[in-house]
């Protein structure tokens, strides 16, 4: 088990892919630190062929968002707008923040 430095809800930038889809941005919906991946709405779309389990589920193909791995994703801060790295800042009292590498900011 490894930890990410991406959290649920995140607004996130991705890094890689072919021209379409490098540098667009999405919220994260899921976080899986076991296998080192996110799912962000928006981004990497793969269809799903499904049966309807019972009476009434929908079926047929469904466009779903596919999981991406965490180090091909970057956080976008909040204040700056920019793609950043993510710092830590621990106080006194033990508490520990997520920090903009490039405005200083805390998440």
């Amino acid at each position: 088990m490894s930890k990410l430095h991406i959290k649920t809800g995140d607004t996130v930038k991705l890094l890689t892919g072919d021209a379409k889809d490098r540098a667009k941005t999405g919220k994260v919906l899921q976080v899986s630190p076991k296998e080192g991946k996110v799912i962000v709405e928006g981004l990497n779309k793969v269809k799903k062929h499904v049966k309807p389990k019972k009476a009434g589920d929908p079926s047929g193909i469904i466009e779903t968002e596919g999981a991406i791995y965490a180090c091909k994703v970057q956080l976008v801060c909040p204040k700056c707008g920019k793609a950043t790295r993510v710092g830590a800042k621990i106080y006194e009292d033990g508490k520990k923040d997520r920090v903009c590498k490039k405005c200083g900011e805390t998440f």
